[in-house]
């Protein structure tokens, strides 16, 4: 399946129906039974079940909690699958409506768990397989962006125009792929000190991870990488010959395509390079005190501190109207894209992913910049307004960008504000899409998206946890 298939739903449908699930009227509730029968589950938390019971007393409003107790645990339900006949924990997760396994979106999947996995031992190991299956993955095609299970399987890119081979769902190279499962990893290892993970694979793996990028950093080459599709959508290949849109090396490192699977326009997609530097030295930390190898440590923050260079001098533009704000992508020839895309990392997301400070004033620019009619990507309609992405044409909100905005929020009514249009914008389904029309929520795209779903779990997570007051207003 494409990701960028469009689903379009009655508001009165129930996400249940759509996932294989009966709705069933609960007792004390008036809204439908639509989560995973617990027999059919795929995995179950005993942490995670008694979060959602907590929650259950501490969110007033019964929709919220509703929403909660469905979207949280959907990563979990319906997506993980626990691989057999290895001695080491081996956990593949699938995106949702598409059975493959995204470096990004599987780390996100499962990154609200992250806080949980120290008082739940089988919830930790399911995340410690994730690490070990990114770490595979990365091993098999770091220039890949999606998996299968069965590494012998050839999907429908296999004739793509690349260094395609059977197990590769895609192989977009896009620089945030082999960012996300640093930030696992790092997180994983400061929250549980579990090194177990990181073996002779690993270390080998993120050798590939920066042989990679500086490869595309393309300073003496265009580098091994190319892409061609035939497609009726022009954002779906990559144009000219395959390697993208001129540059002039800078030191920034090349996405050829965004997180939304788009292709860049100008190839230094800015929030990626951003994400790059907090990686890198994550990696030289870990490695410092995992795998000592000085050589790489110091070569991981060299690059980390050359990007952060680069990008101080050629990614800020100054805005006639908000100042000095930073582009989502440049070329180094002085030209700049300005707008935001729903997909993390994204400008809006910087905060969120350890880029900046949330009161960072280049940030602060930014923020005001991307959650204007200014950016040509953002939506105001009926039901809600937020960004949107090329990935999903005109007038279409991601839900996910409206959680981002809240978790990057410190203001009470925008907050409040995001949780509301959340509230009422999931169609009846009881669950978070892709996108949504701006004036029909039923309208949407994606029925099952685990990401936005368990990224929402998190937002409330995060809300009660520092500003619980929100959860006893009615929203």
């Amino acid at each position: 399946m494409n990701r960028r298939h469009f689903i379009q739903q009655s508001a009165g449908a129930s996400a249940g129906i759509l996932l294989g699930q009966s709705v069933l009227a609960t007792p004390t509730s008036a809204f439908p039974v639509v989560r995973t029968a617990a027999a059919k589950r795929n995995f179950t938390s005993s942490a995670v079940e008694q979060t959602i019971e907590r929650m259950h007393k501490t969110i007033r409003d019964s929709e919220l909690a509703w929403l909660f107790e469905n979207c949280f645990p959907n990563t979990l339900d319906t997506t993980v699958q626990i691989i057999s006949g290895s001695d080491k924990p081996d956990t593949f997760v699938i995106t949702g409506d598409i059975d493959a396994m995204w470096l990004r979106d599987s780390t996100a999947q499962v990154w609200p768990y992250l806080p949980l996995i120290k008082q739940d031992q089988q919830l930790r190991q399911l995340i410690s397989g994730v690490i070990r299956r990114q770490t595979k993955c990365i091993r098999r095609d770091p220039y890949a962006n999606a998996f299968y299970a069965d590494a012998t399987k050839e999907g429908e890119w296999k004739k793509d125009v690349t260094t395609m081979k059977p197990g590769l769902h895609e192989r977009k190279w896009e620089l945030d792929s082999l960012c996300y499962p640093i930030r696992l990893a790092y997180h994983y290892w400061q929250t549980t000190g579990d090194t177990s993970p990181f073996d002779a694979d690993w270390l080998q793996a993120m050798q590939l991870v920066l042989q990679t990028c500086r490869e595309q950093q393309r300073k003496t080459s265009r580098g091994p990488y190319h892409f061609s599709r035939e497609t009726s959508w022009s954002t779906d290949t990559v144009p000219g010959d395959g390697y993208g849109n001129p540059t002039r090396p800078i030191g920034l490192i090349h996405s050829i395509f965004r997180p939304s699977d788009d292709a860049t326009v100008y190839p230094f997609y800015i929030p990626s390079n951003w994400f790059a530097v907090v990686s890198f030295r994550q990696l030289a930390t870990m490695i410092d005190r995992i795998q000592p190898t000085p050589a790489l440590a110091n070569d991981c923050r060299a690059l980390a501190d050359e990007v952060e260079r680069a990008l101080k001098q050629h990614a800020i533009y100054n805005h006639p109207k908000y100042g000095k704000i930073y582009a989502l992508e440049v070329d180094g020839y002085g030209n700049y894209l300005l707008q935001d895309d729903a997909n993390v990392p994204n400008l809006l997301a910087l905060p969120y992913l350890g880029a900046c400070s949330v009161s960072d004033p280049i940030y602060r620019n930014t923020r005001r910049f991307v959650l204007s009619p200014d950016n040509p990507y953002f939506f105001k309609g009926k039901a809600a307004e937020g960004i949107g992405s090329p990935h999903t044409l005109i007038n279409n909100i991601w839900t996910m960008s409206l959680t981002m905005r809240a978790l990057t929020s410190t203001d009470d009514q925008e907050i409040l504000a995001q949780l509301r249009q959340l509230k009422k914008t999931h169609a009846g389904t009881g669950f978070m899409h892709e996108s949504f029309n701006q004036d029909d929520p039923a309208k949407f795209t994606r029925k099952w998206f685990a990401w936005a779903n368990t990224l929402f779990g998190e937002l409330i997570l995060k809300v009660a946890a520092e500003r619980p007051h929100l959860l006893s207003k009615v929203v």
